[in-house]
C-alpha cells in the first residue's frame, strides 16, 4: 500500500475521496444524452471525445491507482466488465449536477461573497479610471 501515513491521513483521503468522486464524474459534463452541445461539438471537431468518452477513460485510469493506494471508491456498483475492458459505474446523481449548475452548490454563497468583495473593493481603480479618461477628453476639447 502506498498510503503510508497515519491512520488520521489515510481517513483524511479516504473522506477525500468519498467527497469527491461523483463531483469528480460530474465534472465530464451531462450525459452525451443529455448535453445540448456535445454532438455539434463533435461534427465541427471542437471535441473530439464525448462526455461519456472522458469520464469513462477517467474511471478506467482512476480505479487502478485507488487499488494500489488502499482507497475506497464509494460506488457499490463499481465493478470490471470482463467484456468490454472497462469499469462500470454508478448511475450518476444529475439532479445534483444541475442544482450545482444553477448556483446551489456547496461553496457557491463563499464563491459570489468572494466575487462581490473583489468587484466592491475595486470600485475605486474603476472610479479612478473612469475620472482619467474624462480629465483627458476635457483637455481634448479644451485643446
Amino acid at each position: 500500500m502506498m498510503q503510508k501515513g497515519t491512520a488520521q491521513q489515510q481517513a483524511m483521503v479516504q473522506e477525500a475521496v468519498n467527497r469527491w468522486w461523483w463531483p469528480s464524474l460530474m465534472m465530464f459534463g451531462p450525459a452525451d444524452k443529455d448535453s445540448p452541445n456535445s454532438e455539434q461539438s463533435m461534427r465541427w471537431g471542437i471535441k473530439r471525445v464525448t462526455n461519456d468518452q472522458l469520464r469513462q477513460k477517467f474511471v478506467d485510469a482512476t480505479i487502478p491507482q485507488a487499488e494500489i493506494l488502499g482507497v475506497t471508491v464509494p460506488d457499490p456498483a463499481l465493478k470490471w466488465n470482463e467484456e468490454r475492458q472497462s469499469y462500470d459505474f454508478g448511475e450518476i446523481d444529475w439532479a445534483e449536477f444541475w442544482r450545482v449548475v444553477g448556483g446551489e452548490g456547496p461553496c457557491n454563497r463563499e464563491r459570489l461573497a468572494a466575487r462581490n468583495k473583489a468587484w466592491n473593493d475595486g470600485a475605486w481603480v474603476r472610479d479612478a479610471a473612469l475620472a482619467h479618461t474624462r480629465k483627458q477628453a476635457l483637455r481634448k476639447e479644451a485643446a
